[in-house]
């Protein structure tokens, strides 16, 4: 060893640069090499190296039994589930993961599997999602996810639930996310403090490559199991049990005899949703199916899709609510960073059983529960199942026919 250190010392400075950088190649792709056989699937520039081992996806499927009656409502859409599945849900808290909308992401993994769905611009004019999971028995694979963002904060605050993403706004300002989620005690699942095998990167998500942004994975239990392991469970010393005092929407059966409906005398079975005007990729149509009484969702004018069962979105509601929309002016690039006026009142739209019900939206606080009124002031009530929420600014252009 001492004879390697006194030739090292007798060479020349160019000489001993040569042999450090050549060192530093070795050991980066001997790391790059070993970091491509852990995590499944590497990249380098363009170049996409396939890995030894498979990507960790979800757990084993599990499944309710068709034979077992659905008599239990979840509290979130009403929609009906097994006893066995009650029994599950009741052991864990709401999860709200964020999925991203690029148009580069689509198709994305397991919106399908939600029980709500929040969508609004997160910059640029494109639209991001906050998907909500707590009563799908199954173990459901989630992606792309992306960073969080104030105004989802305030729609999460309601639910308590653990919140899932990979870092998110944090200038300095009314739009610092994760300031927020410290100072609001949010149930943070941040990648950057998780990482593999919790999440992963699956560079092959489209049978093509794709940019990193567009890559990040992970599972409902997954996350509910590091969520547990880092004191978030059902029962909280200082909260009690979840769903104490959370408050539910109203619920009901879905309409009958549909067979025939095309639309109505106001409207409500072909729905187009205009984010920002000129966007046409991130527009949104909704169009009623009256068979299954399900709304199908075409995004960018393609129908969108889930990879998981490559199966068409759908909802059973959806809700449409105008908020005042403006720049946080925090210093951030191009003032891309976006507030809403997620507390206070507005107008709302209500689209179900092929039909509109124009109402109102309000929300007393962060914390408070966002009610849906009609224009009489009486509560919406909600079909059972999915329920869509697209926040869109005051002015959007909204159709419906």
């Amino acid at each position: 060893m001492s004879n390697i250190f006194n030739l090292f010392s007798n060479l020349t400075t160019v000489q001993k640069s040569l042999i450090v950088s050549i060192l530093s190649i070795v050991l980066f792709i001997g790391s790059s090499t070993l970091s491509f056989s852990i995590f499944g699937r590497g990249k380098i520039g363009n170049l996409v190296v396939p890995g030894t081992m498979t990507i960790p996806g979800p757990a084993a499927v599990i499944s309710e039994d068709p034979s077992e009656p659905k008599t239990e409502s979840c509290p979130l859409n009403g929609q009906l589930h097994t006893k066995k599945a009650r029994e599950v849900w009741e052991k864990r808290i709401p999860l709200a993961v964020m999925i991203e909308n690029h148009t580069e992401s689509r198709p994305q993994s397991g919106l399908s599997s939600a029980d709500i769905i929040y969508e609004v611009v997160a910059e640029g004019g494109i639209t991001r999602f906050m998907a909500l999971f707590y009563c799908n028995l199954g173990d459901i694979q989630i992606g792309p996810v992306r960073s969080a963002r104030t105004y989802f904060l305030d729609w999460l605050s309601e639910y308590g639930a653990l919140y899932a993403h990979v870092g998110g706004a944090n200038t300095p300002g009314p739009a610092n996310a994760l300031g927020q989620i410290i100072k609001y005690g949010i149930k943070d699942l941040n990648q950057f403090s998780i990482g593999f095998p919790t999440f992963w990167r699956d560079y092959q998500r489209l049978g093509r490559p794709v940019a990193t942004e567009h890559t990040m994975y992970s599972t409902t239990q997954k996350l509910w199991d590091i969520g547990t392991k880092r004191g978030f469970a059902a029962v909280d010393e200082k909260d009690g049990k979840w769903g104490t005092g959370f408050v539910s929407w109203i619920f009901k059966d879905p309409a009958a005899n549909l067979a025939s409906v095309t639309g109505s005398a106001s409207g409500g079975a072909k729905v187009n949703v205009e984010f920002w005007s000129g966007y046409s990729s991130y527009s949104v149509t909704w169009d009623f199916d009256p068979a299954t009484n399900l709304y199908k969702r075409s995004n960018g004018g393609e129908p969108h899709l889930d990879l998981n069962n490559k199966q068409q979105l759908t909802a059973k509601n959806i809700v449409v609510q105008f908020e005042r929309e403006s720049n946080a002016n925090d210093g951030y690039e191009n003032n891309a960073h976006l507030l809403y006026g997620t507390t206070g009142q507005g107008r709302a739209l209500i689209f179900q059983d092929g039909k509109v019900i124009s109402g109102k939206w309000s929300k007393a606080s962060r914390t408070a529960r966002t009610k849906y009124t009609d224009d009489k002031g009486s509560e919406i009530k909600f079909n059972k199942g999915l329920i869509w929420i697209e926040t869109v600014p005051e002015g959007a252009k909204v159709s419906y026919s």
